[in-house]
C-alpha cells in the first residue's frame, strides 16, 4: 500500500469537493438504475459520461493524481459506451459505481486525516483490465468487467455482482426499522380508499395489530409490514389500481403470518440454512393463507398471500406457478417483499444489507423472468419518485 498526502489545500475547498463528488455520485446511481431499463438510451449514457469526466477533472483541480488513470480508462469505456461502439451492461454499473466508491473513500480519508492509502498495484491492474476493452473484442467485454469488479471487491461471489459492500456489516444482529418511513398508529400514514368500510377497516387493523408481536418475535422484521403496504398501494396506485387496495393491503400485512410459527434458531441462523430447514421455511405460505381461509371477504388476498413467492418463469413455490397463473397482487407483493429483503438485514453471514438504490440496480439485474415486466417497469418509475423525494 501506498500514502498519499495531498497538498495543503483550504477545508472549504476539500468540503466542496466531496459534495459535488457526493452529488455526482447519485445522479449517476439514478441514472444506472434508468439504465436497467433502457440501456440504449443515449442522453443517459452521455450524463454518466459527464459525471465521471467532471470528477476526474475535480480531482485533477486538487492534484489527486494517484485516481486519475483509474478514471480517465473508466471515462474511456463510457466514451465508447455513448458513441455507440460497445453495449450496456449491469456489471458495467457496478464496475461505475465501485470507481466512484474508492473515489468516495479516497477524498473522504484525505479531509479526514491529510492522507489516504491506495494500492498502486491494484489500480494499474484495474487499468489493465479496462484497457482491454474495446469495440473490436465484444466477445470478451463481459469477463474482463466481471474480472476488474472483482480486482476492485475480491469479496463479490464471481457469479453475482451488485452486492453493495461500502456499509459494514453489524456485528451485534441488531434490529434494523426506518422509523422515519414508518406510519402512525392510526394509518394515517396509507393512502387507503375513500370508500372503505369500516367493518373492513376494523379487519386491517386487526390484521396490523397481529402482525406487530410476530414482527418482534424476529430481531430483523419489525416495521416490515407497514413500508410493503405503504409502498404497494403506491405503486398500485400509478398503475391505476388494478389490484384491489383493501385486498392488497391485508396481503401485506398477514403474508409472512406463518413465520411465527417457524423456529427461532432457524430464523435467526447465520449460517447457510439446510435443505429440510429451507423447506420448512416455505411452508409459510400455507400457514399464512390458512389465517384468512374462512373469512370470504378476504379471499382475494389469501390468494395473493399464497402465491407471492411464485415466480413469472415457474421457478418460485409452493406450486411453480407461471405468470399467467399468478394473480397480480401476487406478482406486486413478490418484487417488493424482495426488496424489503434486500435493504434490510437478515441474520445469514453471506447478506448485506443494501442502500435502496443499490437494491433497485440488484433488482433489475436478476434474470429475466423472475418477475413480471409490467410490475418491475411500475416498481422502478415509483423508486426512481421516492428516491428523488428523498434527496
Amino acid at each position: 500500500m501506498q500514502t498519499f498526502e495531498h497538498e495543503d489545500l483550504d477545508d472549504e475547498i476539500l468540503g466542496d469537493l466531496l459534495e459535488e463528488i457526493n452529488e455526482l455520485y447519485e445522479e449517476s446511481e439514478q441514472t444506472l438504475i434508468d439504465l436497467e431499463e433502457d440501456p440504449h438510451d443515449n442522453e443517459l449514457q452521455r450524463s454518466l459520461f459527464r459525471s465521471i469526466h467532471t470528477i476526474k477533472g475535480d480531482l485533477g483541480m486538487v492534484n489527486f493524481s494517484p485516481l486519475i488513470p483509474l478514471l480517465q480508462h473508466v471515462e474511456d469505456l463510457l466514451d465508447f459506451l455513448r458513441n455507440g461502439q460497445i453495449k450496456y451492461t449491469s456489471t458495467m454499473s457496478d464496475l461505475v459505481l465501485l470507481s466512484m466508491d474508492r473515489v468516495k473513500i479516497f477524498v473522504e480519508s484525505c479531509i479526514n486525516t491529510g492522507s489516504a492509502q491506495y494500492d498502486s498495484q491494484l489500480f494499474k491492474h484495474l487499468v489493465n483490465h479496462i484497457s482491454r476493452i474495446r469495440p473490436d473484442n465484444i466477445a470478451q467485454h463481459e469477463q474482463l468487467l466481471k474480472e476488474c469488479v472483482l480486482l476492485l471487491d475480491p469479496t463479490l461471489d464471481a457469479s453475482s455482482f451488485g452486492e453493495e459492500k461500502s456499509e459494514e456489516k453489524s456485528g451485534d444482529q441488531s434490529p434494523s426499522s426506518d422509523v422515519s418511513e414508518e406510519m402512525t398508529e392510526d394509518l394515517s400514514g396509507l393512502d387507503l380508499p375513500v370508500d372503505i368500510s369500516e367493518e373492513k377497516m376494523a379487519d386491517i387493523r386487526f390484521f396490523r395489530e397481529l402482525m406487530k408481536p410476530i414482527e418482534r418475535r424476529s430481531l430483523y422484521w419489525e416495521g416490515r409490514g407497514d413500508r410493503i403496504a405503504k409502498l404497494a398501494l403506491y405503486i398500485n396506485k400509478l398503475a391505476g389500481e388494478p389490484v384491489d387496495n383493501e385486498q392488497l393491503l391485508v396481503a401485506s400485512y398477514v403474508h409472512d403470518f406463518g413465520m411465527a410459527f417457524m423456529p427461532l434458531d432457524i430464523l435467526h441462523k447465520r449460517d447457510k440454512l439446510e435443505i429440510p430447514e429451507f423447506n420448512l421455511l416455505r411452508s409459510h405460505v400455507y400457514k399464512s393463507s390458512r389465517l384468512l381461509e374462512h373469512l370470504e371477504q378476504w379471499n382475494d388476498a389469501r390468494k395473493i398471500v399464497m402465491q407471492h413467492h411464485e415466480r413469472c418463469d415457474g421457478s418460485g413455490y409452493p406450486l411453480g406457478l407461471v405468470e399467467k397463473d399468478i394473480c397480480e397482487g401476487a406478482q406486486l407483493l413478490g418484487i417488493l417483499d424482495t426488496f424489503e429483503a434486500l435493504t434490510h438485514q437478515r441474520a445469514q453471514d453471506d447478506h448485506l444489507k443494501r442502500p435502496k438504490r443499490r437494491a433497485v440496480i440488484e433488482m433489475n439485474e436478476l434474470p429475466e423472468g423472475l418477475f413480471s415486466a409490467k410490475w418491475m417497469k411500475l416498481f422502478n418509475t415509483a423508486m426512481t419518485k421516492l428516491l428523488k423525494k428523498s434527496d
